[in-house]
């Protein structure tokens, strides 16, 4: 077989390269040419002697919540949530978030089915600005922070829940540099594309809508109907491209959705995907689950909370999935069914963009606050996570199960730069060493290490090793410092093409963490 056949066969998808030698790209970042080995990434990092991983809870701001419901007349005045997204563009940081207007819900709903898509700024991710749009007219005036949404259907128009939003700079179309999907709830009788008949009939449609924009303020939404129009039921939670597709992940719970076997199941999350992000595949993939659904016999009231708010990495998902726990029992009066339901924020990784786990099962990044405090209740996960310096930034919401809007505001939590945990050594005055995934780069690439704990007597040993896991002669650096992005010494930068991976050896006799590897394209540079 020559090698002109065996590309051929490669590009129609009939030869699979094996892991080994494929392994991760350096390449494909939303914004960088660099690849992210986590230390709880066992996909990443799968090759290990002597050492675990020490999860890590994030740190409260004391200022906290840091963006506030607004007065009496605001379009966030019943409450502000970040069922949105923050991202950092050059020196300012720009929410999207949820209003609701009213103080009270409806039916258990936001009156009207419209919860408005606000917008907020900040210098530094703390105090935030709410600008006046002039853009969507709401009681009487222009004078507010509401993004324009417009639809050949108004009611397509209409947010009502969980809001995921991208930027792509380089799209080719400008006007299309901006996406978002979100949920809505029209009347069926304004949905053009029939009726699943799984599940039960319901008031309305939980319609999964994508819109794009130029500015991130001013939206179309794709098309004139749901992107889920052949299923009644999809409530959409997130919106990232990974490799080819468009990914939308979102929440279903039996009768909708079951269990591989068949058998029913509580809230998990399954995924649409797009290659051009106009049409959307009909079938979905099962993407994420609690370890206690899958078990022969479920643990009782554990369910996933509204798929995971995410952060795409380049050549890894990372992110936060709300910990869902049944009440221990339903309220007397019925009224409010949620009442009593208590969640915190765990961690959830992918290396493929389609399937998700829980890498240290039930660990809390962000738990909820002790009994009094503001975000006491349940917590709500958004897209919002920034690096910024030596700190990772993400931003949450509260939410009030009991239907009383209490405290139902956006607080920060900050990590050490990707420090959502860190490896160590488990047995003392024994070696221990990792052994990344392959990787490919298509420019000359360096090493760089999170580190702490490391000096010039205690340094960190890091060797490139080849396909075959042989130590490349001349190719290994001692890390004296330590530092969210310590450079790793290598006489020369790792060559183009060729598959590499890395062996990291933890300094004898003391106490180093590793936090994450980055190995990162001199397009970056």
């Amino acid at each position: 077989m020559t090698i002109r056949t065996i590309f051929h066969l490669i590009v129609a998808g009939l030869l699979v390269v094996p892991s080994s030698q494929a392994g991760v790209s350096v390449d494909g970042g939303p914004e960088t040419n660099e690849a992210v080995f986590f230390s709880f990434d066992d996909h990443a990092i799968p090759w290990r002697n002597n050492v675990f991983v020490t999860p890590v809870r994030a740190t409260k701001h004391p200022a906290n919540p840091v963006l506030r419901r607004g007065p009496e007349g605001a379009p966030d005045h019943g409450h502000a949530i970040l069922y949105g997204t923050v991202m950092k563009q050059g020196d300012k940081f720009r929410m999207w978030y949820l209003g609701m207007f009213e103080t009270e819900v409806k039916a258990g709903q936001a009156p009207g089915w419209w919860r408005p898509m606000c917008y907020a700024e900040s210098e530094d991710g703390v105090t935030w600005t709410k600008p006046d749009l002039g853009l969507v007219e709401f009681k009487g005036n222009r004078k507010n922070n509401i993004c324009l949404i417009e639809s050949e259907v108004p009611s397509l128009a209409k947010v009502n829940d969980f809001l995921s939003v991208i930027h792509e700079p380089e799209d080719p179309d400008p006007e299309r540099r901006f996406k978002c999907v979100y949920i809505a709830h029209p009347e069926f009788a304004d949905v053009k594309g029939g009726r699943s008949t799984i599940g039960p009939d319901e008031r309305r449609w939980g319609a999964f809508i994508a819109a794009t924009s130029a500015d991130g303020l001013s939206w179309k939404v794709v098309g004139d109907r749901p992107m889920n129009a052949g299923n009644e039921r999809f409530e959409v939670s997130a919106l990232y491209k990974f490799g080819n597709f468009y990914y939308a992940p979102g929440q279903l719970i039996s009768p909708w959705t079951w269990r591989m076997d068949g058998s029913e199941v509580g809230r998990v999350t399954l995924t649409y995907r797009s290659a051009d992000f106009d049409q959307w595949s009909d079938s979905k993939a099962f993407a994420l689950a609690r370890p206690g659904q899958l078990t022969s016999t479920p643990v009782k009231g554990q369910q996933g909370h509204m798929g995971a708010g995410l952060w795409n990495r380049g050549n890894v998902m990372v992110g936060l999935n709300g910990l869902w726990q049944d009440a221990p029992q339903k309220p007397e009066d019925g009224k409010y069914w949620n009442q009593g339901v208590r969640i915190d924020l765990g961690l959830v990784v992918s290396n493929n963009g389609i399937h998700f786990r829980e890498p240290i099962p039930d660990h809390k990044v962000i738990a909820r606050g002790e009994p009094g405090k503001w975000d006491d209740i349940a917590l709500l996960q958004g897209h919002a996570f920034v690096n910024e310096g030596d700190k990772t930034m993400i931003w949450y919401s509260h939410w009030d199960t009991g239907g009383k809007l209490k405290d139902m505001e956006i607080g920060l939590a900050t990590l050490r730069r990707d420090g959502f945990g860190y490896l160590s050594r488990k047995i003392a005055d024994s070696s221990a060493h990792v052994e990344t995934a392959h990787f490919r780069s298509s420019s000359p690439a360096k090493v760089f290490v999170n580190v702490e704990g490391v000096t010039a007597a205690s340094p960190l040993l890091v060797q490139l090793i080849d396909e075959l896991a042989r130590p490349v002669e001349g190719a290994s650096g001692e890390v004296t410092t330590s530092g969210t992005r310590i450079e790793v010494p290598l006489a020369n930068p790792i060559p183009v093409g060729k598959s590499y991976a890395l062996r990291v050896r933890l300094p004898d006799g003391s106490d180093a963490k590793l936090y994450a590897i980055y190995v990162e394209g001199e397009g970056n540079q």
